[in-house]
């Protein structure tokens, strides 16, 4: 298994509690107003908490998938959020898993410092395309922003 990491860094005006609650604990809710072709977020096994298994079902040019995210971590003390998709209709074949670490952190004007940590696990020996590469940050960066844009209007 090849195993290739990336990060990223932003900054965001929303305040981290704030922040962490929506991405967290309310994102399934919110993420489906906010990017329409995100059709449902379901919980399939668990409670919320680490371990539990997300059903994302999606519709793209009218052809219809899904992904399974699996919560590996929570942390509300440091603002730490862990999460992995680990399969589904949507996810590339190549790929054993794509996990994702997000941190945030108070920065000095009363927003967020965001830091993320995108883990690509690929099956055997299978390349690690650039497109793929930006096809998961563009996603994922994408619904973040969707995130904190649907906070700062709806307050």
């Amino acid at each position: 298994m090849g195993v290739h990491s990336f990060e990223e860094e932003a900054v965001s005006p929303v305040p981290p509690a704030k922040l962490f609650k929506a991405t967290v604990h309310d994102s399934d809710e919110i993420t489906p107003k906010i990017i329409p072709v995100i059709q449902s977020i379901e919980i399939v096994e668990g409670n919320g908490g680490p371990g539990t298994i997300k059903k994302i079902t999606a519709v793209e040019d009218g052809k219809s998938s899904y992904v399974l995210n699996k919560v590996d971590a929570i942390d509300e003390a440091s603002y730490t959020y862990e999460y992995s998709i680990i399969g589904g209709t949507g996810f590339q074949e190549s790929l054993e898993k794509v996990s994702f670490k997000t941190k945030l952190e108070a920065a000095a004007d009363g927003g967020s410092k965001v830091k993320i940590t995108v883990t690509f696990h690929t099956k055997g020996d299978a390349p690690l395309t650039e497109e793929i590469q930006q096809d998961v940050k563009q996603k994922s960066v994408g619904i973040f922003k969707g995130i904190e844009g649907y906070i700062l209007t709806n307050p």
